[in-house]
């Protein structure tokens, strides 16, 4: 437990710093670094990590949507790169399944490609989301719906849960956990956004915009907790890694992060875009 804590206390620095250097270059390297690390994890995890070409294209894929988070800022030109690089590798890793006469299984290709690109557009939305006009307010909401999220849905679940949500996935999350966990982070969200509003950017969505958000996060956040946990049960882990002791892996602190990012990039381009 004490390192549990210790280990804890210690990551709430770290990401206080990375928020306060999230205008700099540390800010894309760092979630660049975590990207090859979660890679890495994943890898590991579903037994690729020795098969050279799927870990060298995935490792690929990781490093140069790192190099592009850094140099490009050009959303457009960022998504038509990127978009592109995912193409040609996964036309290497599946074409390697082709020619290697069963020596590279097609279904750990497909796999590997999935959950790792999976992984790494999670952490890159998170550097694209902070290059947005208003993305030094809006990025912290890949991490405060999450947390609201998951720290509401641990005590509710704690103190009035009797309903198992999905035993087989997650044993102990419960449904009261779940609608908690959602309701507070509708609650936090249009708090957040009611503040930002307030006193730093008038020109952003109305309060129940950011509650209505606050709802698509919730529920985003958990599925992409579950979809992690499915994948650990799949194949048989307690934990992606152990870079955090006594939390774990970058993929068990960052699972639900990585769901959400995505999901607030496309809101906020799309409301960029029409209003």
């Amino acid at each position: 437990m004490l390192k549990r804590v210790l280990t804890g206390a210690a990551l709430v620095i770290i990401i206080a710093a990375l928020f306060i250097f999230s205008d700099t270059l540390i800010f894309p390297i760092v979630l660049g670094f975590c990207s090859i690390m979660g890679v890495n994890e994943m890898l590991g995890c579903i037994g690729a990590r020795k098969n050279i070409i799927i870990s060298a294209c995935m490792y690929a894929l990781a490093l140069a949507a790192t190099v592009l988070a850094c140099t490009i800022h050009s959303h457009s030109l960022f998504i038509t790169v990127y978009a592109a690089t995912l193409f040609m590798l996964l036309l290497v890793v599946f074409g390697c399944s082709v020619f290697s006469h069963g020596a590279i299984p097609f279904e750990k290709s497909c796999i590997a490609f999935t959950t790792c690109a999976f992984v790494v557009t999670g952490f890159m939305s998170l550097v694209m989301l902070r290059d947005l006009e208003i993305g030094r307010f809006i990025f912290l909401l890949a991490f405060v719906g999450p947390w609201f999220t998951d720290t509401f849905a641990y005590f509710t679940g704690y103190f009035f849960g009797k309903h198992k949500l999905i035993p087989d996935v997650s044993p102990k999350k419960t449904i009261e956990g779940s609608v908690g966990g959602t309701l507070f982070c509708i609650i936090g969200c249009a708090i957040y956004g009611y503040i930002i509003k307030a006193n730093f950017l008038s020109d952003i969505p109305p309060v129940w915009a950011f509650a209505i958000l606050g709802f698509i996060l919730a529920i985003v956040s958990q599925v992409g907790d579950l979809i992690f946990s499915l994948i650990k049960r799949k194949y048989n882990i307690k934990d992606y890694g152990f870079i955090f002791p006594g939390h774990g892996g970058v993929l068990d602190r960052f699972d639900s992060i990585i769901a959400t990012a995505p999901l607030l990039l496309i809101f906020f381009e799309a409301y960029n875009k029409l209003f």
